[in-house]
Formats: structure tokens, C-alpha cells, sequence
């Protein structure tokens, strides 16, 4: 079970007038090796086609990563890649001046989901920079974001800074599908201090103007699991119908699966988020809701509206939905069999046990076996302390690229290799500095792309982040 949050206290600042004479916040300083290498490496990396199965190209890409560490002062040994069924993952080490800390960990993933070229405007796995943007499977999640960091953390050895705490940064290569590296590399970085995930968290543009409008740093996320609906008869002639019949009561179990809400429910840490993201939704309707469900979670109005919409219903309970079915054997047999695939995401504070025996609570139907399938590929996990070390180094590296941003907490709806660490009791937090508009979000999806606009401003977040929880 996961234990409750710590309470959240987040300020939004006010405007707050400035004297006539006062002296403007120094412009921050500009890294254009930095800069360059950010955009050569994220392109190198699009080229490969690091894929789940054959001709998985992780293991090279994450030899580009190593090749730029070692060119930017890291010893060989230090930057461990390792083979792992058909990926790799990676492991770099820059030891810090007191052993006696535990280290700093920087996390992200070097796999893509699939893409077919015939699908795409352009090849995925051929970068293409047009009109400010970088185009490519994998330019948003997150290949960008891997050469940012990698590139920054470069720049800040580069500098001559000497970290008192070791920093480690690490690339896993199955986390857009099984994460068995992600879990690997975890139990070997279980003595971290706390994690940056830089696979999560970031900002938001404005639709009209581009400009940043909010960040969000992730705290916490759902739990994942796949539950197997299935329906076993005696079969038969299909000239002769039964009374029962396999398809025909898997049908009746997943309506009542896809009718059914799980019960509207708050943390402190999406409390806060509804509380304060319901000022940046153009919706005046959908704002409304928000506010109305932060006020009262019971507020039946306020989770019918947000429910509805598919950016804020996996931010107010656990969500099940029907993803896959299969039925028959043959054209003219009665069904001997019927199974379909339920994937939910769980709200934390409840087990994956808890929901598979809410699913057969909620069918009814005692012929309908309910199975949890995930197994070790998932787990459930609390969410990571409040801690003042972290938000207040995070607030002050955006505020130095971004005077007066909001900033406020969010909860993942999807998984990433955060819930790892978490498991073990290691703080992880999405902390990506990369904006983006809504619209723009082609993660996983056709014509993936991110504006290079945040290139200057993520190395000068990064340096001032690491720098903070470092030394």
C-alpha cells in the first residue's frame, strides 16, 4: 500500500512592483559548445532506431553517449554500458569529492516506441530541423532530453566544477516496454540520495504566444497493471446455440467494466495541482471543475466534467478500460473461449489486489475469471517526499530562466522509471526543463517533434540544478 503524502505547500509568486532604480536580474550566461553539442548528439541519437527486437540500435546510441562523456573528462571505466537481452543500459559515474554522500542520479531511457517511415510526413529515424523545431521519433521522449543533460553535465566538468556529492547519470533502454533494465539499474543505485528523472515533469507554452506559461515538477505517478478477463464453455455445434455463451458474457462483463467510475479521489500533491493548473485552463467550464473538485472530491458535477475530458481523467482516480479482446476458434463453433485485456491505472494508495477484486465486484458475474497479468513488470509505489533540497534548487534554476514562472506539482497518469526508486525508498522526481504547447505533444504518436528554443535555457537550468544538489 502507499502511504500518504507529505503535505504540500506550494507559493505562487505575486506580482510585486519594482522599484524604479532597482537593477534587472543579469541576463544568464551563455555555453554555445554546450549548445551545439546538444543538437549534434540528439541528432545522432534520432538516427538510431533503438527499438524493442531486432535490430534494436540502443546499445549504439548509448556508445554516442559514452563517446561525449569520455571527450568531455570522464575516465572509460567510469561510463559503463551494459548488454541486456536485446537493449543495453548505461551506467556514468563522476565520483565526487566526499565519499561519504550518496550520490546524485540523473535518470532517463534511451528506447523509442516503434515508427513506420510510410506513416510519417518524414523518416522518424532521419532528424530534420524546420521552423525551430527538431523532428524524429524519440525528439520529445526522449532523446532531446538525454542530450541536454549529457551535454550540460559535460559544460558543468567543463567549467571546473568539482562535485562534493558523485553524480551518476543513467540511460536504461526498456522503459517503452518492459523496464527490466529500468529495475536492474535501480537495485544497483538503491543507496541513492534522490533521482532526477528527466523523462518527466515539464512546461507548458502558450497556444497563441509560445511563451512559458507554467512548469510542473512529478512527484508521483499511477500504478500500471493488465488484468486478463476471460470466459471458458463447453463448445459446441454452432447450429445449436446454448444459453450460455463465452463471447456473450465477456461482452456483458466489459460493459459493465466500461460503464463503471472508480471513486473521485485527492492527494495533497493533485490538490495542489488542480488548485493552481485550473488558472491556466482556457476552458472556463473545464477551470470551474477544477476548482470545485479541489474544494470537494465528492463533488459529483465537478469529476462528471472532468472526467469527460481526456487530459484530466487519470488526474482524479483509478481509471480501467478495455484495451484487448479475442473470442472463438472457429467460423461455425460455439466459442470455447473468450479473454480481454483490462488496463488500469491505479490511484496511489490502492494495491493492484484491491482492484483486481473491485473488477470482479464490479462484473458480478462468477464465469468471468479476473487474472493480474503484469507481474513483476509492474509495482506499485509511494510517492516521493516533499523535499525542500529538491523544490527549492528546481524553483531556482527555472526562475533564473524563467523570472516569476508558476511552479507547481503533478502527478503522472502514465509510468515511467521513476516508480522504481520509489519502490526501493529513493526519492525521484520529474524534472525535465523542456517546454512545450499542448497541441505540439506528438509523443509516441506520428511527426514527434520539440522546439530548440529550449536549448539555452535548459543547459543554464541544468547547471544551476546539479550544481545545487551536488555540492
Amino acid at each position: 500500500m502507499r502511504h500518504a503524502f507529505t503535505p504540500v505547500i506550494i507559493a505562487l509568486l505575486a506580482g510585486v512592483a519594482v522599484p524604479q532604480l532597482a537593477a534587472r536580474p543579469a541576463k544568464p550566461a551563455s555555453h554555445p559548445v554546450a549548445e551545439a553539442q546538444v543538437l549534434a548528439l540528439a541528432k545522432q541519437l534520432i538516427a538510431l532506431r533503438s527499438v524493442e527486437g531486432t535490430g534494436n540500435k540502443t546499445g549504439e546510441a548509448l556508445q554516442l553517449v559514452k563517446q561525449a562523456l569520455v571527450a568531455g573528462g570522464w575516465q572509460d571505466n567510469q561510463v559503463e554500458i551494459t548488454p541486456f537481452n536485446d537493449t543495453a543500459y548505461l551506467i556514468a559515474t563522476w565520483p565526487g569529492s566526499d565519499p561519504s554522500l550518496k550520490p546524485l542520479v540523473i535518470s532517463g531511457h534511451m528506447d523509442v516506441v516503434e515508427a513506420k517511415p510510410a506513416d510519417w510526413e518524414r523518416d522518424p529515424f532521419t532528424p530534420v530541423v524546420e521552423n525551430g523545431y527538431l523532428f524524429g521519433r524519440g525528439a520529445s521522449d526522449m532523446k532531446f532530453d538525454a542530450a541536454l543533460a549529457a551535454s550540460s553535465l559535460i559544460e558543468l566538468r567543463r567549467s571546473g566544477y568539482k562535485p562534493r556529492r558523485t553524480i551518476v547519470l543513467q540511460f536504461s533502454g526498456d522503459e517503452e516496454t518492459t523496464m527490466r533494465s529500468s529495475r536492474v539499474i535501480a537495485k544497483q543505485l538503491a543507496g541513492a540520495e534522490l533521482v532526477l528523472n528527466i523523462d518527466g515533469g515539464g512546461g507548458t507554452l502558450d497556444e497563441k504566444t509560445g511563451k512559458p506559461l507554467y512548469w510542473t515538477w512529478q512527484g508521483a505517478e499511477k500504478t500500471y497493471d493488465d488484468y486478463q478477463l476471460e470466459v471458458t464453455n463447453p463448445g459446441g455445434h454452432s447450429s445449436a446455440p446454448r444459453p450460455v455463451n463465452a463471447i456473450v458474457q465477456l461482452a456483458a462483463a466489459l460493459e459493465k467494466i466500461g460503464a463503471y467510475h472508480f471513486k473521485p479521489e485527492l492527494s495533497p500533491l493533485t490538490k495542489a495541482y488542480f488548485e493552481k493548473a485550473a488558472a491556466f485552463e482556457g476552458d472556463p467550464k473545464l477551470a470551474g471543475a477544477m476548482r470545485a473538485f479541489a474544494a470537494n472530491p465528492n463533488d459529483e458535477a465537478a469529476a462528471a466534467t472532468l472526467r469527460a475530458s481526456p487530459s484530466y481523467v487519470g488526474k482524479i482516480g483509478t481509471t480501467c478500460v478495455a484495451t484487448m479482446i479475442s473470442g472463438g476458434h472457429a467460423q461455425n463453433a460455439l466459442p470455447q473461449r473468450a479473454t480481454a485485456n483490462i488496463n488500469c491505472r491505479i490511484f496511489p494508495g490502492h494495491s493492484r489486489e484491491e482492484v483486481r477484486q473491485n473488477l470482479e465486484q464490479i462484473i458480478g458475474m462468477p464465469d468471468v475469471k479476473v487474472t493480474a497479468t503484469s507481474g513483476e513488470d509492474s509495482i506499485a509505489a509511494p510517492a516521493s517526499p516533499m523535499r525542500p533540497d529538491f523544490t527549492g534548487a528546481a524553483e531556482k534554476a527555472m526562475h533564473l530562466i524563467n523570472p516569476g514562472l508558476a511552479i507547481f506539482p503533478s502527478q503522472a497518469s502514465g509510468a515511467s522509471d521513476s516508480v522504481w526508486y520509489r519502490a526501493l525508498g529513493v526519492p525521484s522526481y520529474g524534472a525535465s526543463p523542456v517546454f512545450s504547447k499542448d497541441s505540439e505533444d506528438f509523443a509516441h504518436g506520428l511527426n514527434e517533434r520539440i522546439p530548440l528554443s529550449n536549448t539555452a535555457p535548459g543547459i543554464t537550468y541544468y547547471l544551476s540544478l546539479l550544481t545545487d544538489l551536488s555540492k
